[in-house]
């Protein structure tokens, strides 16, 4: 595995570059939103990952530019909601994402659940795809799209006359820690070069005081924040945590100056099924 920092990126299948380190703004109050945006980046983050669903990308994209940081060194993600998962909604959502943010581009733009039937998912893909087209966003993908969901996508980018029309899909962002695994969707991605990213990294700091962190916190003097955000890194994952609490946004990116063995991340394999969030991977296809 080559070394990790803090300045660590992935190529995405799109060609542009993703920061495995991002800042999630998921449940920030807007009014809260710029201000500890900004502490992030300041503190070394450079991706900030937001939703239209969020109601924070407005404050959210302010305060990440506030830093002071190029904007061509920053990386910043929305999402289409579950209700607006259709091609003339998912166009609309795209047009307002840049109004609020101001950004003459979103880097990374994702549908953020597998709903609205067959005709609205790729409806919604096709919106994407096309707004990647006149340039309003760079990298395209989904969120908590199961197995049957990427099959159901994968087919009808087969389907298409060409790569621009069919589109790249460069991520697929789910709930990923070691209560959640999700082999069967990772294994899907991985040998498509799709980038996984995980979210609820942190499983919403239920797992804290659980057996299996307590000999790593101990062994590595590290957080049992830390152990869990390292395995997602070592897994290949982009990373995902969230706080508004400045030392532990500082916390969060302290997870360089060690390393899980083999041993440690085999201790950390459940084999177990426990969302601690929504789980839309499990979702019908008629849903």
């Amino acid at each position: 595995m080559s070394k990790l920092s803090i300045k660590s990126t992935l190529r995405l299948k799109s060609g542009y570059d993703i920061p495995v380190l991002g800042y999630g703004v998921y449940q920030t109050p807007a009014a809260e939103a710029q201000a500890v945006t900004t502490h992030a980046i300041k503190s070394g983050y450079r991706h900030v990952d937001s939703a239209t669903v969020y109601r924070n990308e407005q404050p959210s994209a302010a305060g990440m530019l506030a830093a002071g940081i190029p904007r061509s060194e920053l990386f910043f993600t929305s999402k289409v909601p579950p209700k607006d998962i259709s091609y003339d909604a998912a166009k609309k959502c795209v047009d307002k994402s840049l109004e609020a943010t101001g950004l003459d581009y979103i880097d990374l733009y994702l549908l953020h659940a597998p709903y609205g039937g067959k005709e609205g998912r790729l409806g919604a893909w096709k919106a994407l795809v096309e707004a990647v087209d006149a340039g309003k966003v760079r990298s395209i993908g989904v969120s908590n799209y199961g197995v049957h969901h990427l099959d159901e996508l994968e087919k009808w980018q087969k389907e298409q006359k060409s790569e621009k029309e069919a589109g790249l899909l460069s991520v697929n962002q789910i709930e990923l820690h070691p209560w959640l695994a999700r082999p069967d969707i990772v294994k899907w991605c991985q040998e498509r070069d799709v980038v996984l990213e995980a979210y609820s990294p942190l499983v919403r700091a239920t797992r804290n005081e659980d057996p299996l962190l307590k000999p790593l916190v101990k062994k590595h003097g590290k957080t049992p924040t830390q152990i869990l955000l390292r395995w997602g890194l070592q897994k290949g994952f982009v990373i995902l945590p969230k706080s508004v609490t400045p030392t532990r946004i500082e916390e969060n990116k302290e997870l360089y100056d060690f390393e899980l063995d083999a041993e440690d991340m085999k201790s950390l394999e459940t084999g177990v099924y426990e969302p601690c969030a929504w789980d839309p991977t499990v979702a019908g296809l008629e849903s």
